[in-house]
């Protein structure tokens, strides 16, 4: 029967089992839905025939909660959850976010920071025999020393601090049915030592086949250019065709080593993957507390592909899901469409129908399959290769066959599209779809910056493409009769932005008329080149200095210059104008940015005033 994953003895029972094979620990609430990396990895075990239950939000105060399934036969699988745990509890400026989306209600608090280390040692304590095996996207990004922003320092591998004996990297289903039928077979978790996609510690170097030797945590702590250094062979040999084993030292000879990345997917795997009994929803038990607010983002969405070779520097994809494209077949797809239609919430519509990257469907060029990613070079940046497939039509037929199933009103792409990808398509078939079918009066796109300087160090497209795409955006959507916008994405205080570039990026909102409402300082997670860039203070692929804006305040002045028209940002506005010598932009002009000292208040800000005046005066008429 088609059922939730065993949640307590009494699932167990239900089910006829005694004891487990796997219990999956995630910092996550239960949601059964092919979104989330607790409910892939659960079923594609269960699939395959192994007993598996499902422990999550677990209270860390005492072992209890790690007890309640009781003992695993084989493994316990280790998730902070589907985000970074750190990200999740803590914005940019390090202020504790008020919602968790992941938890019951959208309550905060009921994960630790550092969930996953948290987790696995608690995990030890109750059973202190058992193998812990960690995943997820917090310990995929951490399995080498790396840069910790909430800390501001370089942290160990978490394969220490956690005192686990395995990460999984990655996605993960390959290597977790590698690793079980291991397991099940008698081999000591120890032994496990040669499974691509896996990390592991040991004192004994010859486990290792040909291995690349990074500079030692000692080294990297002590410089930041051999950080740098480390950095760039981990991000070279990020490719299952030609990466080569990474090793890299801790006192007491404690090394700790990454296999090659395991091999992409292939589609009768990964449809196999999606058409697995997910259940789609959260489990019933967080009904009484309204739900988990996650679910509501892709519970009418479909991924369709994972993988992404735009490779922005700022993205940890190629660190975790990797630079090559793997894409389901358009059967699996509709198949899940059907089942969203029968489903009682369904209105009509299909939220998205993407993933990292929507409109890539296949391999970057077929030179990947016999000689991997290219290391030396991108796909888009800063031109399109010339080997580089550039085809919408295998998506656009996908997109027409979801039109036409019963029940189906509109289907909406709001996964990330790569409008340099789409501009230079030369066929214009999907870009004139795209406007007609698929955009709800907004189309999100993210050029991120227009300073030449920091696009370069973001390896995002010049401003000429992102504008040679507005042009033809507004062209189509005028062909069709449609009053549609785009909202860009823009991002402040990234490595290699000056307060110079911040001005620029202001003035060109002032030239278009855009006034964002939203903003994303840059955020240093772990395992991104942006990141290394940000903590070295240097370009790991040249080794030149990077200027990186670090304090707050600075970080602050280049946010309000992207929201100059906000009131409130006005004093934060006036002092960067000033310190960067920019005293043309304060003052009476078309090109100014903001007006003199104390004359802040614009014609519109007041006529706002008086008219909550004029509203206010009515009311008392009124009374």
């Amino acid at each position: 029967m088609k059922d939730f994953l065993p949640i307590n003895k009494k699932d167990m029972q239900n089910r006829g089992w005694d004891e487990l094979d796997f219990v999956i620990i995630t910092g996550d609430a239960y949601v059964d839905h092919p979104s989330f990396g607790t409910a892939i990895i659960g079923r594609v075990l269960e699939g395959r025939g192994y007993r598996v239950g499902i422990i999550s939000q677990p209270s860390w105060k005492s072992t209890n909660d790690f007890m309640k399934l009781g003992k695993p036969k084989l493994a316990f699988l280790i998730t902070g959850g589907n985000i970074d745990s750190m990200v999740n509890h803590y914005t940019v400026a390090k202020r504790r976010r008020k919602k968790d989306l992941y938890s019951p209600g959208g309550k905060s608090g009921l994960r630790p920071d550092r969930a996953t280390i948290v987790y696995s040692h608690k995990a030890k304590e109750a059973f202190k025999d058992v193998p812990i095996i960690l995943g997820g996207i917090e310990a995929s990004l951490r399995r080498f020393a790396h840069y910790d922003y909430w800390d501001n320092r370089v942290r160990r591998s978490i394969l220490l601090d956690s005192r686990a004996d395995l990460i999984v990297y990655g996605m993960g289903e390959k290597q977790i049915v590698e690793i079980a039928e291991a397991l099940e077979s008698g081999i000591p978790i120890e032994e496990i030592t040669y499974i691509n996609g896996t990390v592991f510690k040991t004192k004994d170097i010859s486990r290792s086949y040909k291995p690349i030797i990074l500079p030692s945590y000692d080294e990297i702590v002590n410089s930041k250019k051999k950080f740098a250094e480390s950095f760039m062979l981990q991000n070279d040999n990020m490719d299952s065709v030609y990466g080569r084993p990474l090793v890299e030292k801790y006192d007491d000879n404690i090394l700790i080593v990454q296999n090659p990345p395991q091999s992409p997917i292939d589609q009768i795997d990964l449809d196999d993957v999606y058409n697995l009994p997910y259940m789609r929803t959260y489990h019933p038990i967080y009904e009484k507390q309204g739900g988990v607010p996650a679910i509501n983002e892709v519970k009418f969405s479909i991924i369709s592909n994972r993988g992404c070779f735009g490779n922005c520097n700022f993205c940890a994809l190629a660190f975790h899901q990797g630079r090559v494209v793997q894409a389901r077949s358009h059967e699996s797809i509709l198949k899940e469409a059907e089942q969203i239609t029968n489903d009682t919430d369904y209105k009509g519509y299909i939220h998205d129908v993407g993933g990292p990257t929507a409109n890539f469907r296949h391999r970057a060029c077929e030179k990947q399959i016999k000689y991997g990613v290219c290391k030396d070079k991108k796909c888009l940046f800063p031109n399109p290769c010339k080997q580089l497939k550039i085809d919408h039509q295998d998506y656009l037929n996908l997109l027409r066959k979801l039109r036409k199933i019963p029940k189906v009103k509109k289907v909406f792409i709001r996964s990330g599209l790569r409008y340099d990808y789409l501009i230079y398509d030369t066929n214009d078939a999907f870009f004139e779809e795209l406007c007609k079918h698929h955009v709800s009066g907004q189309l999100k796109v993210a050029p991120e910056h227009i300073s030449p300087r920091v696009l370069e160090k973001m390896g995002k497209p010049r401003r000429e493409v992102y504008e040679r795409f507005v042009r033809k955006y507004e062209k189509i959507n005028e062909k069709l009769g449609k009053n549609q916008f785009i909202v860009p994405y823009l991002m402040s205080s990234h490595p290699g932005s000056s307060l110079k570039d911040a001005i620029e990026l202001a003035e060109y909102l002032r030239d278009i008329g855009h006034r964002p409402e939203q903003v994303q300082d840059f955020y240093p997670t772990p395992s991104t080149l942006s990141t290394c860039m940000y903590y070295t203070e240097l370009d790991p692929r040249l080794m030149k200095k990077v200027y990186v804006p670090k304090s707050p305040h600075e970080k602050a002045m280049q946010r309000a210059l992207i929201q100059y028209t906000n009131p409130k940002n006005y004093n934060l506005v006036y002092e960067a104008l000033k310190k960067a010598g920019r005293d043309d932009l304060i003052g009476y002009g078309k090109k100014c940015l903001i007006r003199p000292r104390g004359e802040e208040a614009t014609k519109e800000d007041k006529k706002k005033s008086k008219n909550r005046k004029n509203k206010k005066n009515v009311r008392k008429i009124r009374k």
